[in-house]
């Protein structure tokens, strides 16, 4: 059995952002191909399919991470804003963006709420380890 940490996280996600679409759920929505994924981008992304690719990192990072919610996953997506002659900063990606892929996730049921003692937030749901798994598994290099 392939585990995603045995395959390059690059074509996972290219992967379940495949399966992604094919989930009647997840969709972006009406705005999606005007705003930018954070303060520190300059333009809005050029691939017409970044939503089910963010879906896909999102649904990863969901995984790996344990409950998990919309600020951590805020800073974990942003980046270094080019500030021209002053120093860069870092800053946190949209938390719209995250927040309304998380809801469609949870309406998938590909993930989960959950309270883990003082620890709250969503956590992977088995049909999302399930879509993952198979991902992985799909990408396994051949012997």
């Amino acid at each position: 059995m392939t585990k995603i940490y045995d395959v390059e996280q690059g074509e996972l996600v290219d992967a379940v952002a495949q399966s992604l679409k094919s989930v009647p759920e997840i969709k972006p929505p009406e705005w999606a191909p005007f705003v930018k994924t954070g303060h520190f981008k300059e333009r809005p992304p050029l691939n017409k399919d970044w939503w089910y690719l963010r879906s896909a990192a999102v649904l990863r990072k969901v995984m790996l991470l344990g409950p998990v919610g919309v600020s951590k996953l805020r800073g974990k997506f942003g980046g270094k804003k080019n500030r021209g002659h002053k120093p860069e900063h870092r800053y946190k990606a949209s938390g719209n963006i995250i927040r309304k892929i998380l809801q469609q996730l949870e309406k998938a049921g590909l993930i989960a709420k959950t309270d883990k003692g003082v620890h709250k937030g969503r956590i992977l749901g088995p049909k999302g380890a399930s879509l993952l798994g198979k991902a992985a598994e799909s990408l396994r290099p051949k012997k």
